[in-house]
């Protein structure tokens, strides 16, 4: 076995607050520089010789993934105007292919040529990697707009494409933001987009008249450095919304769709620490606001009047409102009740929740239906059901089962079990977890237990079927969740109390999760593992350094490690608007609350578990510097013999190989690192 990199040593230190950090490791910024290259494919050789006799079960674990990837599979349609719109996906090929048919209603559409809108295989051929995150029809269905890039970044390109012809148009639009960026004016004479500055922050909203050579008019800039840009239709596409918003704190204009040249319209000018959204419905507008209210309240103004505002339902606290959809039969909220996704309708002046079979589950109303639609879809899955899809009658809500997804292979959800328990933080603080197992993986006591958790920007870790966790589950390990706060699990207060000066939180509280798994004899801590991505991966680094006894093997993926130096460099992508998350260091008492729990800050002489890292060479999230740095300092530290790999995607970004075959291979060696260190490869016994 070769000896692991050791990267080179050149002092530097950072000096603030009276404080100075050493930082040997900083040189490994230099993305230009042939040694820092060297280093990291040094790294990759090293993972390659360790996952070497690994790769029998790596590969098995890969077939037992794409043994579970059926023939065909084919989302449900949903219809926008004369169409009904789907996505498809092949068991060989690596993207999905998207298209559309033309019915009056569902019942025509068995009989309906396909056309093909978009076949991202092809758009790929060629590329190493392709990722397409918008697709944006025209009002009369005849020009797609979509933004598609190939390098791993958050810069992408807009193309439009005529759906008669099947041909490109010759306009470009280059330095696209990754979501929220692109709409069409309801003639099709116009687009709008937002651009992302050299910080990758999008910050300018701009108007291109279709097939013109002339600039395109910049509409708006937003100059503040801890605020971002994103637009969207309406459900009604009578307008586009124009969202300017922070971590706390949020501003949106509206132009008219109908009228693309008019002025942007301020619907409520910021004020510090409120939020707002809102939606279209006939002459009044829909506003969620958290205005007096921590879990936001639903009212009503008319257009004429915004001033005139009144309550649409009465304020419930432990209802967390976060989303409205004004079709036009039927009003529906969707939001969180009890640690769960619901949506809810308006009966009698309140809101009435829809209910389902399952204690566990995610709903959510299903995108790019039309207001007018005849039929509202809704998605339901759990970590034992996968992906549902329901119609309801908008006015009696009656409900017909669409399409339950297929899994290939033998599934039966009986033989599995999930489950919602709860830990108890250092504070008193119940901690939820959910819990999903084969039946018989916990007969004989204690078994391998993989533990994940994000906890980070009120992003949820909410139940989901996954057909690819099922060779993990048959080899007797339990799945489980931490649903820590930072998320939004359970309201609004969730992610308050788990971000900035409460930041800690997270950490203990995934701790106490770990603590009570095995306190509980579900795992033992020469069973357990620990994985989390990105602000994930922070989780993992800073449990690594907390209670790295509590495991035998963290995952930390793209992990976001050295919290200091990063929300010190303006420079750096998306820094700035971050500093209402974690706080802005330039502050004292940030910066030393920060520096309590920083990973790279933290590495001390001690032992580790085993450890397996990933990052992406051009990831403009988290840089690929941070982990590296991080690896360095841990090898040049850490005092046990447990094996630490970082493995680097030289060609991609923050969300690694692009294709869902390359994905799945990826999934499967880090699958088999963690399975043969938690020693859970003899299955479930009959």
């Amino acid at each position: 076995m070769m000896k692991p990199p050791i990267a080179k040593k050149i002092p530097h230190a950072h000096e603030l607050h009276g404080d100075v950090r050493q930082d040997d490791y900083y040189w490994l910024n230099e993305k230009e520089n042939p040694e820092v290259i060297a280093y990291l494919e040094a790294e990759n050789a090293y993972f390659k010789e360790v996952m070497e006799p690994l790769q029998e079960q790596t590969d098995e674990l890969y077939e037992a993934m794409v043994a579970r990837v059926p023939e065909t599979e084919v989302d449900v349609p949903v219809q926008h105007g004369p169409y009904f719109y789907y996505s498809r996906q092949e068991k060989d090929k690596q993207y999905p292919i998207y298209a559309r048919k033309k019915a009056a209603d569902r019942s025509g559409l068995d009989s309906a040529p396909e056309e093909i809108t978009l076949d991202l295989n092809e758009l790929a051929e060629g590329s190493d990697y392709l990722s397409v995150t918008a697709q944006k029809l025209s009002d009369n269905q005849q020009l797609l707009a979509y933004l598609e890039n190939r390098d791993g970044t958050d810069r992408y390109t807009v193309f439009v494409k005529d759906l008669e012809t099947g041909e490109l148009l010759p306009d470009r639009i280059n330095d696209v933001f990754i979501y929220g960026s692109l709409e069409w004016s309801r003639s099709g004479e116009y687009l709008f987009y937002t651009t992302v500055d050299e910080q990758q922050r999008p910050s300018k909203l701009w108007r291109h008249k279709l097939g013109s050579t002339e600039s395109d008019q910049l509409l708006y800039e937003e100059k503040e450095e801890t605020f971002s840009l994103y637009i969207s239709k309406t459900l009604s596409e009578r307008f586009i919304s124009v969202y300017v918003s922070s971590k706390t704190t949020s501003e949106i204009r509206l132009i008219d769709a109908d009228e693309p040249l008019s002025e942007l319209w301020l619907i409520d000018a910021r004020r510090e620490g409120i939020e707002y959204d809102v939606e279209h419905s006939g002459e009044d507008l829909l506003i969620l606001t958290n205005e007096n209210a921590q879990n936001f309240q639903l009212l009503r103004a008319p257009l004429d009047n915004l001033d005139a505002k009144e309550e649409v339902v009465p304020y419930d606290e432990t209802k967390y409102l976060q989303g409205i959809y004004p079709f036009r039969d039927r009003l529906l909220v969707a939001g969180r009740e009890d640690g769960l996704t619901q949506i809810w309708t308006i009966e009698g002046g309140a809101l009435e929740r829809l209910t389902w079979d399952e204690p566990i589950y995610t709903v959510g109303v299903l995108s790019g239906q039309s207001q007018d639609a005849n039929e509202i879809l809704v998605s339901f899955e759990s970590c034992i059901t996968p992906e549902t899809t329901f119609s309801f009658e908008p006015k009696s809500l009656d409900r017909t089962l669409l399409q339950v997804s297929p899994v290939s292979g033998d599934y039966d959800r009986s033989h599995f079990s999930q489950k919602h328990v709860f830990a108890t933080a250092e504070d008193g603080t119940k901690i939820p977890v959910l819990l999903v197992f084969k039946n018989g993986a916990l007969d004989d006591g204690p078994a391998p237990l993989l533990l994940n958790a994000y906890g980070s920007y009120g992003a949820n870790s909410d139940p989901y079927f996954s057909p690819y966790r099922l060779p993990v589950l048959e080899r007797g390990v339990v799945y489980a969740v931490a649903q820590v706060r930072g998320g939004s699990e359970m309201g609004r207060h969730w992610y308050d109390n788990g971000k900035m000066e409460h930041k800690r939180n997270t950490f203990t509280d995934f701790i106490a999760a770990a603590d009570y798994l095995i306190a509980e004899g579900y795992t033992t801590t020469g069973q357990l593992a620990a994985r989390g991505g990105s602000a994930g991966g922070l989780l993992m680094g800073a449990v690594a350094n907390m209670a790295g006894d509590r495991f035998k093997v963290i995952v930390p993926e793209v992990p976001f490690v050295d919290v200091l130096t990063t929300m010190l460099d303006t420079s750096i992508p998306l820094t700035t608007l971050e500093w209402d998350e974690w706080g802005d260091p330039r502050q004292a008492e940030s910066y030393f609350y920060m520096k309590s729990y920083s990973p790279y800050d933290n590495v001390e002489a001690k032992d580790y578990p085993h450890l397996y890292i990933t990052t992406g060479l051009n990831d403009p999230r988290v840089g690929y510097f941070e982990p590296a740095k991080w690896v360095a300092r841990l090898r040049e530290l850490k005092t046990d013999t447990n094996t630490l790999v970082m493995k680097t995607n030289m060609g991609a970004g923050h969300f690694g190989e692009s294709g869902r075959l390359n994905q799945l291979k990826e999934v499967a060696t880090l699958y088999s690192f963690v399975l043969d260190k938690i020693n859970a490869n003899s299955g479930v016994k009959a």
